[in-house]
C-alpha cells in the first residue's frame, strides 16, 4: 500500500479509554497465563493502531505544517496522548504484579518489565496539564521555525533552502547567507527565548511535582534510559573533551591551513572544507534515490528489499518545500508494518547522508517489524542511531555514485565530520544539564553558559561577534532536540563512537562488518544499548578505551588521507 492511500481517522477517545480499561480488567482476571497473554497481545494490537493514526497524523502535519485539517488534528494528539498515558499507566501496574510475569519474561524477554518499571516512574496524572503545555510549546516552537521565510540575495527561503548558501566556496556570499540566517532568528529571539523559558520551568515543576530534584531524573527517565546514569554521561563527556577534542582541533587547524584563513575560524568559514568547495552530491534528487537504490541492492538481499518496499510504497518525503517542518526524522507505520522517512532536501551532502542515515533506521525497523510486542521493534534512541549512523559509512564504499567526482571530499569529510560533531552533541547534552539544574537562569544566563561551552567543546570557533546569534551564544536555538526532546542528543554521541568501530572493521574486512552489524540489528530492541554491543562484539563508549582507540585509528587515517589534486 502507498503511503497516500493509507487511512486516517481520528480515533473516538472515550472508547479508546473504555477498551484499554476493558482489556486491563481481562489482565487482572486472567486464570491462566494463555489468558493473560490473549490480553497481553490484544492491548499490543490496540496500541499499534492508536499509535498508526497518531503517526499518520504527525508525518502529514510536518510534511505541510500550514494544512489546517492535519494541523488541528496534530493540536488534538497533542491534548490527548498525556490522557491516555493515564490508562496505559494502569496497565503497566498490571503487568509488573501479574503473577504470570515470569511466563511473560520467558516468552518475551524481561526488558519489558524494565522499561515498565522506568514508564512507571516517568509519570503521574498530576502532571497530565503539564504534558498538554509542552505539547502545546513544542508545536508552536516547530511551527515557527517552519514558518521561516529568509530573505537572501532578491529571494525568500527557509531555513533548510539556506543551507546550500551557507555552504558556498565563495567566502562574501558564504557569510552573508550566516548573517542572513542569523538574523531572522534575532528578528524572532523573544519568542525563542519565551518558548524556551516556559519549557524548562514547566518540565521542572513536573519532575518536582513527582518528587524528584527538578527535571533531570525526570528526563532520563522519559528517554527510558536503562542501562547508565547521567554519572556515565559526565565521564563520557569528559572523556570526549580529552580524547575527542584534540583531534577536531587538528582536524579545522588543517582545514584553515587548506582554505586559507587564519585559525580560529568563524562559524562561516568552519562550514568550508574545501577552498574549491564541500563535496556536494552528483545530479538530481531522483538521481540521489537511484544510486541509493543501487547501494541498497548490492550490500545484501534483506537491504535490498527494503529499499524497494520503500520506493513502491512512496514512504519517503525527501524535497524542502514551503511550510514544511525542518530537519529529518525516521518513523514507523505499525499497522502497514512499514517506516517512513521524511527529509528536507537541500543540495548538499546531507542528503546523501538521508539516504543512508535516515534509511538505516528504517532497515532496522522494517527487519523487525514482525517482533511482539510493538516496543521490541526499536531499541532505546541511542540503540537506534548506531543504525542509521553506521549504515552512513557502509555507504562510503558507494561515494563515486553518490557523489562523482567530488567521491574522494567525500570520504575525508565524512570521517572529519563525525568526529567533528561529538564534541558539538556532547556540548548539546552538556548545556541541558547546566539548564534544567538552574531552571531559574534568564535566558541571558543561558546564552552565556552556551557561549562558555563554545570555549570548551569547540575551541576552533571564533567568537568575535561577526555573525549575529551564532557568535552571542545563542546557536542551541536552531537545535530542535533542545526544544522538543530533552537531553535526547547524547545519545547521537554514543551511537557515532559505535559507528566509528565500524568504520574501522571496514577498513579491514567489508563482510565481517557487514556480519557484525547484521548481529546488532537482528536484535531489534530485545536488550539494553550495552547489551546489544556486547552480543555484538562491540566496545560500549562508555570504555574509555573505545573512545581513545577510535580516535587514534580515525587520526592516523586523516592524517595520512591523499588530498593531491583537490583544493
Amino acid at each position: 500500500m502507498k503511503f497516500k492511500e493509507m487511512q486516517y481517522t481520528r480515533p473516538d477517545l472515550a472508547e479508546v479509554i473504555a477498551r484499554m480499561q476493558e482489556i486491563t480488567n481481562q489482565l487482572k482476571e486472567a486464570k491462566s497465563f494463555e489468558e493473560a497473554d490473549k490480553a497481553f497481545l490484544t492491548f499490543d494490537k490496540e496500541t499499534r493502531h492508536i499509535e498508526t493514526m497518531g503517526t499518520l497524523s504527525s508525518i502529514r502535519h510536518s510534511i505541510d505544517t500550514r494544512d489546517k485539517f492535519y494541523d488541528a488534528e496534530d493540536t488534538w494528539w497533542n491534548n490527548t496522548m498525556p490522557q491516555l498515558q493515564e490508562y496505559q499507566q494502569q496497565w503497566i501496574e498490571a503487568l509488573l504484579v501479574s503473577p504470570f510475569r515470569s511466563a511473560f519474561e520467558e516468552k518475551y524477554g524481561s526488558l519489558i518489565f524494565v522499561n515498565a518499571e522506568i514508564a512507571k516512574k516517568a509519570f503521574s496524572p498530576e502532571i497530565i496539564p503539564e504534558m498538554q503545555k509542552e505539547n502545546e510549546l513544542t508545536q508552536s516552537y516547530d511551527k515557527l521555525i517552519a514558518s521561516a521565510q529568509i530573505p537572501f540575495e532578491g529571494g525568500v527561503y527557509t531555513i533548510s533552502q539556506m543551507s546550500p548558501f551557507k555552504n558556498d566556496s565563495d567566502d562574501a556570499r558564504r557569510l552573508a547567507a550566516w548573517k542572513a540566517e542569523g538574523q531572522w532568528y534575532k528578528d524572532h529571539q523573544a519568542e525563542l527565548d519565551r518558548i524556551y523559558d516556559e519549557l524548562v520551568k514547566l518540565r521542572d515543576a513536573m519532575g518536582k511535582k513527582l518528587g524528584y530534584e527538578g527535571y533531570t531524573t525526570l528526563g532520563y527517565y522519559r528517554m527510558s534510559r536503562n542501562c547508565y546514569t547521567k554519572e556515565d554521561v559526565a565521564a563520557f563527556r569528559k572523556a570526549v573533551v580529552k580524547y575527542v577534542v584534540p583531534v577536531a582541533d587538528e582536524i579545522y587547524r588543517r582545514q584553515a591551513e587548506r582554505i586559507g584563513k587564519t585559525y580560529p575560524m568563524s562559524f562561516a568559514d568552519n562550514i568550508l572544507e574545501f577552498r574549491s568547495g564541500n563535496p556536494k552530491p552528483q545530479g538530481t534528487p531522483d538521481d540521489i534515490v537511484k544510486a541509493g537504490t543501487k547501494f541498497y541492492d548490492e550490500l545484501s538481499p534483506e537491504t535490498s528489499r527494503f529499499f524497494h518496499t520503500m520506493l513502491d510504497g512512496e514512504l519517503m518525503d525527501l524535497l524542502s518545500t514551503e511550510g514544511k517542518q525542518a530537519g529529518g526524522y525516521c518513523t514507523s507505520i505499525p499497522d502497514h508494518e512499514v517506516p517512513f522517512i521524511f527529509a528536507n532536501f537541500n543540495g548538499t551532502q546531507g542528503d546523501v547522508e538521508v539516504i543512508t542515515h535516515e534509511a538505516g533506521h528504517a532497515f532496522a525497523a522494517w527487519y523487525n517489524r514482525d517482533r511482539v510486542p510493538m516496543e521490541t521493534v526499536w531499541p532505546s534512541m541511542e540503540g537506534c542511531e548506531v543504525h542509521s549512523m553506521s549504515m552512513e559509512f557502509f555507504g562510503e564504499g558507494w561515494a563515486d555514485d553518490f557523489f562523482g567526482k567530488d567521491a574522494r571530499k567525500f570520504l575525508y569529510s565524512h570521517l572529519a565530520g563525525a568526529l567533528t560533531f561529538i564534541p558539538y552533541g556532547t556540548m548539546v547534552d552538556h548545556f541541558q544539564h547546566i539548564v534544567y539544574e538552574k531552571p531559574e537562569m534568564t535566558p541571558a544566563q543561558r546564552h552565556a553558559a552556551w557561549k562558555e561551552l563554545l570555549g570548551i567543546y569547540m575551541p576552533w570557533v571564533k567568537l568575535d561577534g561577526e555573525i549575529p546569534f551564532y557568535s552571542d551564544g545563542e546557536g542551541w536555538q536552531r537545535q530542535i532536540h533542545i526544544y522538543d526532546s530533552p537531553f535526547y542528543y547524547i545519545d547521537y554521541c554514543l551511537a557515532q563512537t559505535v559507528s566509528l568501530q565500524f568504520w574501522a572493521l571496514l577498513q579491514e574486512d567489508r563482510k565481517t562488518a557487514w556480519e557484525r552489524y547484521m548481529a546488532y540489528t537482528k536484535q531489534g530492541g530485545s536488550r539494553t544499548f550495552t547489551e546489544l554491543l556486547a552480543h555484538a562484539g562491540l566496545e560500549s563508549p562508555f570504555d574509555d578505551a573505545c573512545l581513545r582507540g577510535v580516535c587514534e585509528k580515525a587520526e592516523k587515517y586523516l592524517a595520512s588521507y591523499d588530498l593531491t589534486g583537490i583544493e
